[in-house]
Formats: structure tokens, sequence, C-alpha cells
């Protein structure tokens, strides 16, 4: 593997990348490719076990398709459950990756229905990624 093109963007992320965060991805950060994981790994990254007493064994396989996966200077955008997050971001910089997360800017309205029951509707639009860190 090399860096021929720029790097890429590996996906530790509990959502589809929507377009627009792709063509951001692709404009601001230099990235030639959008690597997700692969089924396995996505389900075992947006379910983490809550009743888990901690998290090195069960993120193994993460930290292995990562380690396989990406190249120094390599971009991970990682968000997700808290603590594994943070154990995923160390060992993104660890490995010389860079670390990521998308910053969203949440837009509120809220309606009064004619039963005086108020609905609150957020919609999150994408900003932009900031490293971990900055």
């Amino acid at each position: 593997m090399s860096h021929a093109g720029g790097p890429r963007l590996l996906l530790l992320f509990n959502h589809r990348m929507g377009p627009q965060q792709a063509a951001q991805a692709r404009e601001e950060l230099g990235v030639r490719e959008i690597v997700s994981p692969p089924p396995e790994l996505q389900a075992r990254w947006g379910q983490v076990p809550p009743e888990l007493p901690g998290l090195q064994d069960y993120l193994a396989p993460l930290r292995d398709w990562l380690a396989q996966e990406a190249l120094p200077g390599d971009y991970v955008l990682i968000q997700g459950d808290f603590g594994a997050t943070y154990l995923m971001v160390r060992f993104a910089l660890e490995r010389g990756l860079i670390p990521v997360y998308a910053t969203t800017r949440r837009e509120a309205q809220e309606t009064v229905d004619t039963d005086g029951a108020v609905r609150l509707t957020h919609t999150f639009r994408h900003q932009q990624f900031r490293r971990y860190g900055d």
C-alpha cells in the first residue's frame, strides 16, 4: 500500500457517510478513497455491549483491521461509544494515523400540536472534520 494520490479515510462511524461529508472529506482532507470496515466489524463498532467491564478484547478485531488497512498519514473518522472512541483514537495516534470527527450544526424546530403537546424536531447539518486534540 502507498499514498499515491493522497491519503485515505477509514471509517469507524455509527452512521452512513452522506454525500456532502464524502465530498468535503475529499476536498478538505484531500483523501482519495473512503474505506468502510467489513459489515461484521461495522456491526461490532455500532453496538458496543454496555455490560462489558473493559473494551480492549472487544476492540481487537477493529484494531487489527486498522493495522492491516491504514498507513501512517491516513485519516480515521472515529465516532461512537465514548470509551471505544477514546481507545481507538489513542491507537490511531500511536500508529501515525490522523483521527478526526465530524462536527455538526443542530437546527431545532418547535411546533405545538392542537392538543398542546410540543413537538421538537432536530436536523443535524455537517460542518467540518476536526482533528482530535485540536
